[in-house]
């Protein structure tokens, strides 16, 4: 049964790690991972109950110089996932340098007055000398509660980070469901999923440039479940090139999105995907507010 409960703003520059950090904390999958920046574009919550503590896990969108209006929203929806949480936590790469993203999110959270745990990520990457050098450059900064160094990827050191966390936890019945390991809708979800494959199938700044709405969602008589999602892009040029010759590159991302949403939902999908333009959505502020990016979020 719960009995405490705390929440957690996991905050970091672009490609640190934090989804990643999240999803092996959880357990599961609640937030899709790629090598490529500002993959993650909303706050999702992911939640972890151990034993009698509910762990509420902010994965929020990595910090960087914004470029339009959807990054300006998502370096607010970072900054702004603070605000209600009983703590924060600074992912942070093992190279003894405090770069421009870390000292202004050092700066949030000083004027949030949280305690903050440092989290000194990809440690499987470096030569364990190389992590004292790391340490002092954060600690001239900010008194950090505690220090974790992990790996995400493996999940050593992971459980530490839990230990840490719940010197911040309070009296209170849970938060979510035991059941719930996120807040995530499953259209989100599964629309997410299908922007990853984007992500990761293609290449230079088109996926960036992408949203995707499940548009349709239904179970059939026979157990399979139809989707209709729809990707959005910003050019004509674009949309020529998602769907690729023939279609070729459209049929590689459904296959591989189809195969993890099957995974989701516990059995077959039939999947279609249909592509639309418009332009410049990234910067207009109506579209934005159609794809959910609000600063309620």
């Amino acid at each position: 049964m719960i009995e405490k409960t705390v929440m957690a703003a996991i905050v970091g520059r672009p490609n640190v790690g934090k989804s990643t950090l999240a999803n092996t904390l959880v357990g599961e999958k609640v937030a899709i991972v790629t090598p490529k920046p500002q993959t993650t574009r909303s706050r999702i919550f992911g939640i972890v109950n151990r034993e009698s503590t509910q762990f509420v896990l902010l994965d929020t969108p990595g910090y960087h110089q914004a470029r339009n209006r959807l990054g300006e929203y998502m370096d607010k929806v970072s900054t702004g996932s603070l605000e209600g949480a009983d703590c924060a936590v600074l992912v942070v790469e093992p190279v003894a340098k405090v770069g421009r993203q870390e000292e202004i999110l050092i700066k949030a959270i000083q004027a949030s007055g949280l305690p903050a745990v440092l989290v000194i990520n990809k440690i499987d990457t470096v030569e364990k000398e190389k992590i004292l050098p790391v340490i002092a450059a954060y600690a001239a900064l900010h008194s950090f509660r505690a220090v974790v160094p992990l790996s995400a990827k493996t999940g050593d050191g992971a459980s530490l980070l839990l230990d840490e966390l719940e010197a911040f936890s309070k009296p209170g019945d849970a938060l979510f469901d035991e059941d719930d390991y996120t807040d995530q809708p499953l259209r989100q979800m599964l629309a997410e999923i299908l922007r990853e494959k984007l992500l990761l199938t293609m290449e230079a700044e088109i996926p960036h440039g992408v949203a995707v709405e499940t548009t349709t969602f239904r179970t059939r008589e026979d157990g399979v479940t139809e989707l209709e999602m729809t990707v959005y892009c910003e050019k004509t040029s674009h949309k020529g090139m998602i769907i690729g010759k023939g279609g070729e590159m459209l049929k590689k991302v459904g296959t591989l999105a189809r195969k993890d949403m099957e995974t989701l939902l516990g059995g077959s999908v039939y999947l279609q995907i249909w592509v639309r333009v418009k332009d410049n959505w990234r910067d207009s502020a109506a579209q934005l507010k159609n794809f959910g990016f609000t600063e309620d979020d």
